[in-house]
């Protein structure tokens, strides 16, 4: 079993703990103490200028399934050059209940020797089988080829 740790700091600072007042900026450690700000999304008043769980949800969706693809693409001997995505993710309301209910990958990638369609689809969905973000959510995720 891999274990997978984070530090996550939050404090009030000088203002009133209301509703409309209180920070919604924390910071979070990752590994070797490098430190992130974060925030709540805009429409909840966080700091629109910063990430919030929503895009570190996508993002870490899009990784999960690069960094899968990329494994899977070397051992297949393809060799890629680049591989940019621009993911989109859904937050919804389902029966008063919001939850990420789709995310939708968009992934553009340079091989030297690409593959045909059939067999860039079948490496995506071997990709996405093996996303371990991907298999640990209810999320609908997917990939649309670019």
């Amino acid at each position: 079993m891999a274990e997978h740790k984070i530090s996550l700091t939050w404090a009030k600072g000088n203002v009133p703990f209301t509703y409309d007042a209180y920070p919604r900026n924390h910071q979070i450690t990752f590994k070797n103490d490098q430190t992130f700000t974060f925030s709540a999304a805009a429409v909840y008043k966080g700091d629109p200028s910063k990430g919030d769980p929503e895009d570190m949800l996508v993002a870490a969706l899009s990784s999960c399934h690069m960094l899968s693809f990329l494994a899977i693409a070397a051992k297949k001997k393809f060799v890629m050059t680049s591989y940019q995505d621009n993911a989109i993710g859904f937050l919804e309301n389902d029966g008063g209940k919001l939850w990420m209910t789709q995310v939708i990958l968009r992934p553009k990638i340079v091989f030297e020797n690409a593959p045909d369609a059939a067999t860039l689809e079948h490496l995506h969905h071997l990709a996405h089988e093996a996303c371990f973000i991907a298999n640990s959510v209810k999320t609908d995720v997917r990939v649309e080829i670019q």
